[in-house]
């Protein structure tokens, strides 16, 4: 009952949250008459401040979450989504947007307590059910949000300046909801229970890497004395010791072929994935300005976001064997998204780049959702925690170099079309590695071909999500 009720909590504070009607139309705001401000600033001066605040941030603020056991770093998410709007709200000037952007990137990194939480205050049997909720409602926030803000904005004619204030309500609601929560006594690293270890179920592809764990050689005498060493410290340095299990761990996990594989599509997509929404809502000004005509941008956010949970849903119903075809089936969708993302930036007409986008986005989430799949599959508690935690850090550091050579003043500074260009080539790119990737992996499964007598149990290999790198 407990855990239902934590559930809930966490539930109706991830809606509130994410509940935001000034979203899709952020940049409309920002260049009309409430703000004042130049494409130029906007796009190449105040956003990639949120790219660089999320990367730096996200390493601290993911120790920290352990550490401080997830609670307090809610009720930090909360008060920056708070004093990002209300900066949002009332400060004005270049310098105030930039540090509003600053707390917005504090706020999106401390997402990670949000998302662990549960796992401190139920069951594992219920992992995967809480996961959903919390998951399934921050989506449906989102959605609801932009609906709301597109409908106040073309039905009750309100303006811009009242979905800010909407927003704020939202976010000063939401931060009531931490405080109800109460203080998780274990953690997944700092703090663990000193009770029985509790773990999922053995999956065959979690078989497989413990499998090729017991089977390495014993250690030395060296590793021996170093481990040694650590259990002594351990308890007068409990961050350096978390430190070496993180890294001893994060060799573990990414010497598995497939999970390097998903892991890399992951990195390299979601850094384009974080470009084009980031600055889409530019491209859209730019082919439809706010000043002159109606925009869209609300339902377009919202169709988006509700196709996206769709095709992350029937992920699991899709007859392809993932481990013969994941490359290739990444290389087609790839070149897809470069194709929208192409489509969106050379057509010109509003309505086709709408439709480009939702595509974009559709395809993107129901890829990110079969590489959780394939990942968490073969992967305990404790690892793909780290290995979400190190793909999304690549992916930010990704794009904070694109953000710094393609979008910064400081860089190229490039206007928004020739940026989609780029973003577009990019993805094509991600594509022919990918297409690479696929052909040499049936080459080699063609090379190897097992004879009759171990064909049953090769082909049980074969399907398994985590075959070591040779």
């Amino acid at each position: 009952m407990a855990g239902l009720s934590h559930t809930l909590v966490l539930c109706a504070y991830g809606f509130f949250s994410n509940l935001r009607p000034s979203e899709p139309f952020l940049t409309a705001y920002l260049m009309g008459p409430d703000k004042n401000l130049t494409e130029t600033q906007v796009v190449n001066e105040i956003y990639p401040v949120w790219t660089y605040s999320y990367l730096v941030l996200l390493f601290p603020i993911f120790l920290a979450t352990d550490y401080l056991r997830y609670k307090p770093v809610l009720i930090l998410q909360a008060t920056s989504l708070v004093v990002t709007y209300v900066m949002l709200l009332k400060a004005q000037g270049l310098p105030a947007m930039q540090l509003l952007e600053f707390f917005f990137g504090l706020a999106t990194a401390s997402e990670v307590a949000y998302y662990s939480y549960i796992y401190s205050v139920v069951e594992p049997a219920q992992y995967q059910r809480v996961t959903g909720y919390c998951r399934s409602i921050t989506l449906f926030g989102s959605a609801a949000g932009s609906l709301a803000g597109q409908l106040l904005l073309s039905v009750a004619k309100v303006q811009l300046v009242h979905l800010v204030i909407f927003t704020l309500t939202t976010a000063a609601v939401a931060s009531v909801a931490p405080w109800f929560l109460p203080m998780p006594k274990r953690s997944l690293f700092f703090h663990k229970s000193t009770g029985p270890v509790l773990k999922k179920p053995r999956s065959s592809s979690t078989a497989l890497l413990e499998k090729e764990e017991s089977e390495s050689p014993p250690p030395t005498s060296q590793d021996s004395s170093a481990m040694s060493r650590s259990s002594e410290t351990g308890s007068g340095s409990g961050l350096m010791k978390v430190l070496r299990l993180l890294f001893d761990d994060f060799l573990k996990c990414y010497r598995c072929r497939s999970l390097l594989a998903w892991s890399l599509w992951w990195a390299l997509a979601t850094c384009g994935y974080f470009q084009v929404i980031n600055y889409a809502q530019a491209l859209w000004e730019n082919i439809r300005p706010s000043q002159y005509h109606e925009i869209y941008n609300g339902y377009v956010e919202t169709i988006s976001t509700l196709l996206g949970a769709l095709a992350a849903m029937l992920v699991g119903y899709l007859p392809v064997s993932w481990s013969m075809w994941g490359e290739l089936a990444l290389c087609v969708l790839s070149l897809l998204m470069a194709g929208c993302v192409f489509a969106m930036d050379t057509l010109g007409n509003i309505w086709l780049c709408y439709s480009c986008y939702v595509l974009f986005r559709a395809t993107y989430m129901l890829l990110i959702t079969m590489a959780t799949f394939q990942i968490a599959a073969s992967l305990t508690m404790q690892r793909y925690a780290l290995v979400f935690g190190v793909n999304t850090f690549m992916a930010l550091l990704l794009q904070a170099l694109l953000t710094v050579v393609v979008v910064d003043s400081a860089g190229l500074g490039l206007d928004v079309f020739t940026q989609f260009l780029i973003y577009g080539g990019y993805f094509a790119v991600i594509s022919v590695v990918f297409l690479l990737a696929g052909l040499c992996n049936l080459a080699t499964r063609r090379r190897s071909e097992p004879q009759p007598d171990v064909l049953a149990t090769r082909r049980g290999e074969a399907e398994s999500d985590c075959s070591p790198v040779s």
